[in-house]
Parts: structure tokens; sequence; C-alpha cells
């Protein structure tokens, strides 16, 4: 993951940091695209990406492997090599693929976006490539920094930005579901705004497909998910998770404070008389 200097502004958080946020987002990004890190990671990206032609090219490479994890929000996962190659290597065409398996499905985007367990060549190779991956690269590495002033804050950001890509995927609307549901961080916005436990996920997958529709009824008012299409919609659906999540996070603090009462006023027990 790139170290960045730099930190955005936000004074609050919740939904007026929310507010705050959109309103200078275009001159705060313009400063953190003009940080020197990522402008050197991003520069030797796009010069060094058409000659990759294998995954073992790009996991061999830890600058161009950076810039590719990053956009797909799989930084953490800089030091797991084998793992990447093997996602990269065998694609998604094949149902049994790591990339298919796996729960999470960020990793089959990455795979899908560079295409080296497709037939023919990679898209490493297309006019543009680079570019597609930096902007993506400088979007989430913004959220991310982001995220270490405010997790909340930087889950809408990702949310806003990834559901967008799920309503203009193709497939059914169950089809959808499943892919927010097997993307950790956009589930856990929607998990938030329709106020459902954390012990959820332990359900039957069929039962929690829809546990999702039925509440998304509910609470967000939409028969189905291209609803949110709608930007009027879509912040609706944010500005609900920042309130629960803000909500929940008084209750925590409330319930931390009577305790901490509670614990000073006890005697101790165990005192000497």
């Amino acid at each position: 993951m790139a170290v960045v200097n730099f930190q955005p502004l936000l004074p609050v958080g919740g939904l007026p940091g929310w507010v705050l946020l959109n309103n200078t987002l275009d001159r705060q990004t313009d400063l953190f695209n003009k940080s020197p890190q990522i402008v050197r990671d991003t520069e030797y990206f796009e010069q060094n990406i058409g000659n990759v032609r294998t995954a073992d090219d790009l996991v061999s490479d830890r600058r161009l492997l950076q810039v590719a994890l990053g956009a797909f929000g799989l930084g953490d996962d800089l030091n797991s090599q084998a793992l990447i190659k093997k996602v990269l290597e065998e694609g998604t065409s094949d149902p049994g693929s790591l990339a298919n398996r796996l729960a999470d499905e960020r990793y089959k985007k990455l795979s899908d976006a560079f295409g080296f367990g497709e037939l023919g060549f990679p898209r490493t190779g297309l006019s543009g490539f680079g570019r597609e991956i930096t902007d993506r690269f400088r979007s989430v590495e913004f959220e991310v920094a982001v995220g270490a002033q405010d997790e909340s804050l930087r889950l809408a950001m990702n949310a806003n930005r990834e559901l967008g890509e799920v309503l203009q995927s193709e497939g059914t609307e169950d089809a959808k579901w499943f892919t927010i549901m097997g993307t950790p961080p956009l589930r856990r916005v929607f998990e938030t705004a329709l106020g459902l436990p954390s012990s959820f996920g332990q359900l039957d997958i069929d039962r929690q497909l829809e546990t999702f529709k039925e509440m998304a009824v509910d609470k967000l008012g939409i028969d189905s998910l291209d609803d949110l299409n709608a930007d009027e919609a879509k912040e609706d659906f944010i500005r609900q998770y920042l309130l629960r999540d803000q909500l929940a996070s008084f209750q925590v603090q409330s319930s931390n404070s009577i305790a901490l009462t509670l614990l000073q006023s006890t005697p101790n027990l165990f005192q000497t008389q």
C-alpha cells in the first residue's frame, strides 16, 4: 500500500462529514493525486505495465503489483504473491478457478481486469489499460486516506463507487445481490443501513439473499436494486448508513460510559477491612 503524506480535511465525521467531504471532493482529490508518492506510483505503472505479459511478470514487480492490488482494494495482499498469481493465472471462465471459489468478489474483478487466465493476450497490452487501472487506484487510495481518519466515511465513499459498478453490470437481480454480499466493504454498508446484526452472515446463503431483498423494500423503499441508480435514492441510502452507523457508535460509547461509571462507583470487595 502506498504511503502518502496527505491527510484529507475531515474536521467532523458522520453525516456532516459526508456533506463537507462531497462539497470539497474535487479540490481534495486533486491535491491527493498530485502528492509525490501517488505520482511516482502511477507513472511507473503506466510506463511499465505494457511490458507485462504473464501473471508472474506482474507479481514479480512489487511496484506494479502494489498499484494493481490497490486499485481493487486488495492492498493488504501485497505479500501474498502465490495467492494472487493463482487468481490471475486461472482467470474466471472456469467455475472451479480460485477467483470463483473465493468468497470475496474483488478477486474476480482483479482477474477479469488483467485477463491473464483467458484465451488470447492479456489486457495489459491494450492502449489505455494503464490509465484505466491508475484512475481506479487513485480513487481507492483516496478512500484509504479518508479511512485513516474516519472508517465510516471511507466505507460510504467505497459504497458510492462500487454500488455504481454493480448496478451497471450485466446479470439478474439476484446476481447483483450476490455480488454485494460477496464484496465485504459494500456488504457491511448494506448490513448497517438495513439494521442487520453481525451474526446475519451465519445464515444460509439463500436465506441471506431473501432477507436482504425483504429489508431493502422495508427500510429503503426499493423494489429493485436498479432503483438505486437514481442519484437521490443512492444518496438516501448512503445517508441512512451513516446515520445508523453513528447511532450504533453513540450506543456503544454510552454503554462504555455507563460501565465505567459503575466500575468507578463500586467498592473494592477485596479491600482489606
